[in-house]
This record gives structure tokens, C-alpha cells and sequence, in this order.
């Protein structure tokens, strides 16, 4: 309802009156830097249709757990390049000495604006910068891979154009298997296509034939993947922000 009958700029300092913090969880990213810069209290991004920076949070925190470390590991992100966590894990990574690769068809590569603000970060913090479609160059060594839903909100019309580009980038055993690492982890930030045990993922199989979509049920709940762990770690991360800003 944002900006329908009443102004963000109002609703921001209203809010602000009556709240000691406002997460916003919306989709117009101005609408955030809105009620940041009017409300008069701490404003928390929990997602918009640019960027996602609380999740990634969690996803640094589930990194270092499982991997060991977050400076120098090598993180791929596997699907729509231009999406708000593939957003978010760019500046991310950049800003803390990630080895970040985005595989994804060229059409979905992320903006030319995004990728040289995060390589002019990476310069000042020795983290690597790749995008490409080769599998191999993404793939080699990965210590995670990373992926999320194909289509975004606001692009349910896009269901048929997305599974033809991204299907040949699902996240499966053999993708796993290109990474030569037996230890790698997988990362999702939820929700995830994997089954049928969905409205939306029996739509899709009706229509397309596809038992599931960004990522295979196999490696959903299987060995690598640490995606109930990276859940877990949203609350405890969002409280250490609040606690720093309240």
C-alpha cells in the first residue's frame, strides 16, 4: 500500500513515531531508501526487487561454518545473474575477499554498473570477480554453490522464457561433481522448487514436464546441502544487526 494514498515519506514518519525499527520486506527498492531516510529509526532491507542484504548474512555466517572460512572461498551462484541475491552477493563477496563466480547465460548476466562497483571493492579487499556461461571456469574448485528460484516476484509471466534459459543450469549431482570437490556445500535461500510437494512445482511439472526446477531434490536434501543450517542462521544473524542498530 505504499505510496497509494498516502506518501512513503509520510508513512515513514509515522511509522517512525510509533516503532523502534521498521524491517521493510517489499518490492520497489526506493520505497526502502524512502523509509530509511524519512522514519527516524533504524529501517532493516529484509528484501526488495534489487537487493537482499539480510540474507546474505546468514549466507556468510553458513559459509564460514561449513567451509572454514569466507575470505578466499570460492562461492558460485548459479541461475538468473541479475536477480537481488545475485545482486547482493556481488557487492557482498566483493566487500569481504570472496572468490565469486555468477554462472548464467549471458541474457541473465548482472548489470555492467554492479560488476564494476564490485571488482573497484574487490581491488581494495583481493576478491575475484567472475562472470561467465563455462561451466568449468565457474565450477572448478567451488567450495559452494549457490542458487535460487528462476523466476522473481513480479516475473510470474516469465515461468516458460526462464526454463528454457536456465534449464540447462540447474544445480545437480553432476554439477557438483564438475566442482572436483567432494566436500563442496550447497546454498539456497529458500523458498526452493525441488519437488512436488508445492502448488507452484505441480504447476510446473503439468506444464513443462520438470519434476523440479533451480535444483534437484538430490542435492536439495542430500549430504551437501546446508540450506536448513543457512535458515537457522537468518535468526541469528538478524538479531546481531538489531542489536547493533536498536
Amino acid at each position: 500500500q505504499l505510496g497509494k494514498k498516502e506518501s512513503v515519506e509520510d508513512t515513514a514518519k509515522v511509522l517512525g513515531r510509533m516503532f523502534d525499527g521498521i524491517e521493510f520486506r517489499g518490492f520497489k527498492h526506493s520505497n526502502v531508501e524512502a523509509l530509511a531516510k524519512y522514519a527516524g529509526v533504524p529501517v532493516w532491507n529484509g528484501l526488495t526487487d534489487t537487493f537482499h542484504p539480510t540474507q546474505i548474512l546468514a549466507d556468510f555466517m553458513t559459509i564460514e561454518e561449513h567451509v572454514g572460512k569466507l575470505n578466499g572461498a570460492k562461492l558460485v551462484f548459479v541461475g538468473d545473474g541479475r536477480n537481488n541475491m545475485a545482486n547482493s552477493l556481488l557487492i557482498g563477496t566483493a566487500k569481504m575477499g570472496v572468490d565469486f563466480r555468477i554462472l548464467a547465460p549471458r541474457q541473465l548476466h548482472p548489470s555492467g554498473d554492479l560488476v564494476s562497483l564490485a571488482r573497484s571493492i574487490a581491488m581494495e579487499t583481493g576478491a575475484k570477480i567472475t562472470i561467465t556461461d563455462n561451466r568449468a571456469e565457474a565450477l572448478e574448485g567451488a567450495d559452494a554453490i549457490y542458487t535460487d528460484v528462476w523466476v522473481s516476484m513480479g516475473e510470474e509471466d516469465k515461468f516458460a522464457e526462464r526454463i528454457a534459459l536456465l534449464k540447462p543450469y540447474q544445480v545437480n549431482a553432476q554439477m557438483l561433481a564438475e566442482t572436483h570437490n567432494p566436500n563442496v556445500k550447497f546454498l539456497h535461500c529458500l523458498p526452493s522448487f525441488h519437488d512436488l510437494n508445492t502448488e507452484t512445482g505441480q504447476k510446473i511439472h503439468d506444464q513443462f514436464g520438470l519434476d523440479s526446477m533451480e535444483v534437484t531434490d538430490e542435492v536439495f536434501s542430500g549430504e551437501h546441502s546446508v540450506v536448513f543450517d543457512e535458515a537457522e542462521n537468518r535468526m541469528h544473524t538478524i538479531k546481531a544487526v538489531m542489536a547493533l542498530t536498536l
